[in-house]
Order: C-alpha cells, then sequence, then structure tokens
C-alpha cells in the first residue's frame, strides 16, 4: 500500500557558519535528487524571524522510501557533518508510517514528534499508483 506522509526535519546552525551548513545541505540535496526516487518533495527553507534556523520538508511516497533514506550512505555523511555545525535537529512526522520509520528515527537519538492521520482529509491515490 502507498501512504505518502509528511516529514519536518528542524536545524539550529552554530553562529558564525550558516554558509558552511548551506553547502552541505546542498550537497545532501544533489545527493536525495539523484539517488531516491521515493522522495517526492525536498526543499530547505529558512526562518525569516531567525537566520540561524533552518527546516527541510520532505515528502515521501511511503515508509519504506524514508528507511532507504536513513541508510542512504550520502544522507549519513550528511549527518556527521550536521553533528559539527549545529546545536538541533528534530523530526515531526505528519501521517500515517510503519513502526519501523518509528524505531528508526529513535534508534538515531533524534527528537521526534508524530502526528498522525485522522479521518479527515484525503489522497489522491491514483497520482501515487
Amino acid at each position: 500500500m502507498v501512504n505518502p506522509f509528511v516529514l519536518l526535519a528542524r536545524i539550529t546552525v552554530k553562529d558564525g557558519i550558516v554558509n558552511a551548513y548551506l553547502e552541505i545541505a546542498e550537497a545532501a540535496d544533489k545527493a536525495v535528487e539523484k539517488t531516491e526516487a521515493g522522495m517526492l518533495f525536498h526543499k530547505f527553507d529558512r526562518d525569516l524571524d531567525d537566520q540561524h534556523k533552518f527546516v527541510w520538508t520532505e515528502v515521501y511516497r511511503k515508509s519504506d522510501d524514508f528507511l532507504f533514506h536513513a541508510d542512504n550512505p550520502l544522507i549519513k555523511e550528511y549527518v556527521e557533518k550536521h553533528a559539527q555545525l549545529a546545536t538541533h535537529f528534530s523530526i515531526e512526522i505528519y501521517g500515517n508510517v510503519s513502526d519501523e520509520v518509528i524505531e528508526k528515527i529513535n534508534s538515531l537519538g533524534i527528537p521526534l514528534k508524530h502526528f498522525a492521520t485522522t479521518f479527515v482529509g484525503y489522497l489522491l491515490s491514483e497520482r501515487f499508483a
């Protein structure tokens, strides 16, 4: 079953190294675009009220696509560099995901907030077939 979901990754970058962080974010973005067919949307935006805060907005086709992303060696490289340049990293998930997704995020020690889907809303599923 195809079950798209949204993931927000909130990041705070250390003072004075925002440009260095933008470089690793750009490299990660290019790697995702080339290697992850299950990533339907991937954007990195800056908080206009705080120039050190950013958010990745990611839309996955299904849970397995996130698991592929989390194990992608190119993303692991980004996460290692992130640890040197940032002070905060947290994840929010909007939609239903497999238990394996939750377990994977918890195993990484990343704070997680999960908003499960209610009966309100719709998905134009024929677009994901």
